[in-house]
């Protein structure tokens, strides 16, 4: 199992969730957030651990990433950034990055081993998006986009596969779609909105999770319980699915 954004948040949980029995590659950008990852997972039960430190929006890194893990049968595609910025403030750079990591590394990933899981006969992938994938947000065009269009990438791809295999592969490809979470990321945004507008950080915190529709934050290990579902469930029944938390 390979899961990417690793060394925190919904990454680490995942991980930590996933590893009993299980051999386990971890990647992030943080050899110190790794290695205390790896530590985790090894007292959950993983049968083995690899971390492989890597920038996923660095094109050569990525390439190094796949040939050093030649095969993955189950491939957690975690890692992403949500920037705010006005249309005005969203300049290329910015654009680019949010691309190169939110799209580009799931589709490079999913191009070098999910052929391997058909040809092997089974095998799973889950995309972490986000409600962001399902509509829009004020400020976060670059964000929202990437997500709509990383969603967009796994529908497809569960299209291709059952095209290509007619359901004779057991090879499922899923997109769990949570919306604010209890991560750094929601974190930082709950600061951004403490200094614009002169609330307090915890007022901050509450006014996202009220936008959930459970009206309050989700926890990591509520998403990770998610993709764990997914990945253990047939896979007809997950195929292009975009799992949110309506119900919660």
């Amino acid at each position: 199992m390979l899961v990417t954004g690793a060394g925190r948040g919904i990454g680490l949980a995942v991980s930590t969730r996933l590893s009993p029995g299980a051999h386990m590659h971890l990647v992030a950008r943080s050899a110190d957030q790794l290695e205390a990852a790896a530590q985790a997972c090894r007292a959950a039960g993983a049968a083995s651990v690899a971390v492989h430190t890597c920038d996923l929006t660095d094109r050569r890194a990525l390439a190094a990433l796949v040939s050093a893990v030649p095969e993955v049968d189950v491939l957690v595609a975690n890692a992403g950034i949500a920037p705010s910025a006005s249309l005005e403030r969203t300049d290329d750079a910015l654009w680019d990055r949010v691309f190169a990591l939110n799209v580009h590394a799931p589709f490079a990933l999913a191009r070098a081993w999910l052929p391997g899981m058909v040809s092997r006969g089974s095998g799973r992938m889950v995309v972490v998006a986000s409600t962001a994938a399902l509509e829009g947000f004020a400020y976060t065009s670059a964000y929202c986009a990437s997500k709509h269009g990383v969603l967009g990438l796994v529908r497809s791809l569960a299209a291709e596969i059952a095209t290509r295999t007619k359901g004779a592969v057991d090879v499922g490809i899923a997109a769990v779609c949570p919306g604010f979470v209890d991560t750094d990321i929601v974190r930082a945004s709950a600061e951004r909105i403490a200094e614009s507008t002169g609330c307090t950080v915890d007022e901050a915190r509450k006014r996202l999770g009220s936008m959930n529709a459970g009206g309050a934050l989700l926890t990591p290990d509520d998403v990770a319980m998610g993709i764990a579902d997914l990945i253990a469930r047939h896979h007809a029944e997950i195929q292009g699915t975009a799992v949110t938390w309506d119900d919660e």
